[in-house]
């Protein structure tokens, strides 16, 4: 992350399509390399449950995004500060999961009963995304993040040039890029209610969780910057990820009839339907 802020943009610029595609590459091709290193070192188990839990995180963060673009066309944020509110959104989702996975492991190892809760959640969440529909006109100023941000921080109507505090007649001034952030990064807290619990179900390795979490978020700027002009045809990614959490809450709620279902399975069923929602949403368009 240092290398990627302080070096690769160091300047306030709009990320292209060619730049984003090598990002990405790199950051899946390291996870691709992390797992075979699970591969040797651990075995075939925990490394089909790194790749299922870092898939789904995958589809949540898409899910996430489409979020974050409309939050980015609502204020009408230019290009060149995308990258810049993302790598703060994102260093701060690294920071909030690792909080929410540790104490998540902690719970879970004294009350394992938890894990039950957590599938009856995703299979919840699934069934409610299933049926629910995007919406791309939100005014994201009747929110409760942004009324409480207006209530309690003083900010200024002037142009942010890139700034996320500046100085106005002696007194501290909050910008638009940071109301921005703070509104991302709210964003994640609620997508990552869904993403542990999930990432949960699939291993209660904590090792696994963390890392499949922290690889999946870590290369969600980059993704951001390759498909945000394609994500909306992307409209049955949404089907795709609902399928996977009602499958993966049932494997969850299973356990306690002493069924297991294996994390070669798991991983197949995330790819089928990671593959299949994507050669979906090509055959049959969105209708405009």
């Amino acid at each position: 992350m240092v290398v990627d802020l302080g070096y690769l943009n160091r300047q306030a610029h709009k990320i292209g399509f060619k730049s984003a595609l090598a990002q990405s590459v790199f950051w899946i091709s390291i996870a691709l390399i992390f797992a075979v290193l699970i591969l040797i070192f651990m075995g075939h188990e925990p490394a089909a449950e790194f790749m299922g839990a870092y898939l789904t995180e995958k589809m949540l963060s898409v899910d996430n995004l489409f979020v974050i673009m409309l939050l980015f066309n609502f204020f009408k944020l230019e290009d060149k500060y995308h990258h810049k509110v993302l790598f703060w959104g994102i260093l701060g989702a690294v920071v909030f999961r690792t909080i929410f996975i540790s104490t998540g492991a902690l719970i879970i190892s004294q009350f394992h009963w938890v894990l039950y809760i957590f599938g009856a959640i995703l299979l919840y969440t699934g069934i409610k995304l299933f049926s629910d529909k995007k919406e791309e006109h939100v005014d994201f100023s009747q929110g409760k993040t942004y009324r409480l941000a207006r209530r309690f921080l003083r900010f200024t109507a002037n142009p942010h040039g890139g700034q996320f505090i500046v100085m106005e007649q002696g007194k501290l001034h909050f910008t638009l890029l940071f109301m921005i952030m703070i509104m991302v990064e709210s964003t994640d807290i609620i997508f990552a209610i869904d993403s542990i619990p999930a990432a949960f179900a699939i291993s209660q390795n904590f090792f696994i969780v963390f890392t499949s979490n922290i690889f999946a978020v870590m290369g969600l700027r980059a993704l951001f910057f390759l498909l945000e002009n394609v994500l909306h045809k992307f409209h049955h990614l949404q089907k795709g990820l609902s399928f996977i959490l009602i499958f993966i809450g049932l494997k969850m709620l299973v356990g306690i009839f002493g069924i297991h279902i294996s994390s070669i399975v798991s991983l197949g069923v995330v790819v089928f339907a990671l593959i299949a929602s994507m050669i979906l949403s090509i055959i049959f368009p969105k209708k405009i």
